[in-house]
């Protein structure tokens, strides 16, 4: 089992699950793409394990490439968790007031996004690949925490994490031209004149919507990675049958962290 936790507050909980050979379907997490489902859910056992919280607890999408966005509440903990049928329908990104409660974005090369604010309390996940960068849903999300949760983005840290690099991530005049759109994304463009195609770098490209929705540069940390070319990471540009890393974060109830480091 490999799981990659970040340097978080103490209440505060947050990584990415990563490809393991030495696993049942490689530490897999994904439920609408296996070989195994039962094997999924022991993958997603053991990361619950790890939390010291019930799998109960977590929350997943059926991701769709979309902008859209859910505030969960108490009510949705454990939708997706057992079952994909039960996920949380079209939806790329969510955040929660709540404690104890797991959320979770699914990725093999597509950007995944986890923050938090320990003043405001709030956390979140977010899945942006090309198609989601494009409709900024970073963006629109931090836009609708700042006027509508009246959250101060300044207090809110974030974290990109592995994803597919430029190297890898090649692409027709078609899609750079949507990223050129954007009227920020020009930098992190480069075109290959040998191949006729272009390169883009999505991670700075999410940077930047952060930024832009108002959260200070020095809060945003990336890890550069390339699913495309890290034997730990699974890549659908390299295996369009590959598994799924779970990125989560979970904001623990005092009560319990206090249990738990008794211990």
């Amino acid at each position: 089992m490999t799981i990659k936790f970040y340097n978080m507050p103490y209440n505060f909980k947050a990584g990415i699950t990563l490809k393991d050979p030495n696993m049942d379907e490689q530490f897999n997490m994904a439920l609408h793409i296996c070989q195994n489902e039962q094997d999924v859910l022991s993958n997603r056992q053991m990361l619950a394990n790890s939390l010291a919280l019930p799998l109960q607890q977590f929350v997943f999408m059926n991701q769709t490439h979309s902008a859209n966005f859910k505030k969960v509440t108490l009510d949705d903990a454990g939708k997706g968790a057992f079952s994909a049928d039960s996920a949380i329908a079209n939806t790329d990104a969510l955040y929660t007031f709540e404690k104890n409660i797991v959320l979770t974005t699914m990725t093999a090369d597509c950007a995944p996004i986890t923050f938090y604010s320990e003043v405001d309390g709030v956390i979140g996940t977010i899945h942006s690949g090309w198609s989601g960068t494009i409709k900024e849903i970073s963006y629109l999300l931090f836009k609708h925490l700042k006027e509508v949760e009246q959250i101060d983005l300044c207090n809110v840290k974030v974290h990109i994490g592995y994803s597919l690099c430029a190297e890898k991530f090649e692409v027709d005049r078609d899609v750079a031209d949507q990223f050129k759109e954007l009227g920020y994304a020009d930098d992190y463009i480069e075109y290959n004149a040998e191949t006729n195609k272009y390169h883009i770098d999505n991670q700075l490209v999410v940077k930047t919507q952060c930024v832009l929705a108002g959260i200070p540069s020095a809060n945003i940390t990336i890890d550069r990675e390339c699913t495309y070319i890290s034997d730990e990471c699974f890549s659908y540009r390299q295996d369009k049958d590959c598994g799924r890393h779970v990125s989560f974060i979970v904001q623990i109830e005092e009560k319990d962290q206090h249990v738990e480091t008794a211990n």
